[in-house]
């Protein structure tokens, strides 16, 4: 296969999250045919999370795993192409969209719709780099149990970090929360059962600013952010889960108009480039739920097919 070997589709969705599967979707049932580039998992990072919260129609226990498998098995039913591909640049050939992988393949679309969302945030710590899947953990569901009666530690106050921390609770000797803030950032329902558990402890205005140790986590310091006092812990062993924001993939895009890094669109889900739409967690927009990604997706797939009808 060569990097010459070229790919038609109607339309080319970039992110295998709810907004690009939910893209993919309706530009399906409209009779075209797309294809998911996704790096990684179908699901992104709600693939990832405990639990599926404030979504409606979803079970009470819904799992980031069991919400993957769902839009796995609706991608089956409109027979949507997923390939594992990592796009490394977009460009606009004729009418025709190219879109170039990291494995030197190139695929063309009449349409495109970007939904691949966000990286989490780095600390830019001591210690993080090198304890990455050895104690600085991302996936709860899947690493929490590993940690059973070993400390663990949250850096994050938003709802978030708060719903995984009450996740881990249950397996952790101790829950410490590290956040920045004077208080934490979360919603009552979410304040609420984090006021219910008994082995919870809260680090207000501060930051985790070194993680040591050998073949494992064996201490940390957290720095009081008004005071400068820096407490040192003793936990052999821990786990650390990082919830500090997260950066819009966009670095690929630099014929697109960002603003702080995001996307900017119309309320068609548009780009300035005509042709080109983007969906979900990579726009400029205020909220940040599956909610919305799914939404954005819908928007997305639905005025992709128009522009494609048009052509």
């Amino acid at each position: 296969m060569t990097n010459e070997t070229k790919y038609i589709y109607d339309a080319i969705i970039i992110g295998g999250g709810p907004a690009g599967v939910s893209a993919a979707i309706y530009i399906a049932s409209r009779g075209y045919k797309p294809v998911i580039l996704e790096k990684n998992e179908i699901g992104g990072t709600v693939g990832k999370v405990s639990s599926v919260t404030h979504y409606l129609s979803v079970d009470n226990y819904e799992t980031g795993e069991s919400f993957k498998n769902k839009l796995e098995n609706q991608l089956k039913v409109y027979n949507i192409e997923v390939l594992k591909e990592e796009v490394v640049e977009l460009k606009k050939v004729d009418f025709l969209k190219e879109v170039t992988t990291k494995s030197g393949k190139n695929y063309l679309g009449k349409s495109i719709v970007i939904a691949n969302g966000t990286t989490p945030r780095s600390l830019g710590i001591p210690g993080e780099e090198e304890f990455l899947n050895k104690g600085l953990c991302s996936v709860p569901f899947r690493e929490g149990k590993n940690y059973k009666g070993k400390d663990i530690f949250v850096v994050g106050g938003a709802d978030g970090a708060i719903k995984e921390a009450i996740y881990l609770s249950q397996f952790a000797k101790t829950l410490s929360i590290i956040h920045f803030e004077d208080q934490l950032g979360t919603i009552a329902e979410f304040k609420n059962k984090l006021n219910q558990l008994s082995n919870v402890k809260v680090y207000l205005n501060s930051r985790l600013t070194n993680i040591q140790g050998d073949k494992c986590i064996e201490n940390l310091e957290i720095t009081n952010e008004k005071t400068k006092e820096v407490a040192k812990i003793n936990s052999k062993g821990a786990a650390v889960f990082i919830y500090a924001g997260a950066l819009p993939n966009t670095k690929e895009y630099k014929a697109l108009e960002l603003e702080n890094g995001f996307i900017k669109t119309d309320n068609k889900m548009k780009t300035n480039i005509e042709g080109v739409f983007a969906a979900g967690d990579i726009c400029c927009k205020e909220i940040r739920q599956v909610a919305t990604a799914v939404s954005d997706g819908t928007i997305a797939g639905v005025n992709a097919a128009i522009y494609l009808n048009s052509l």
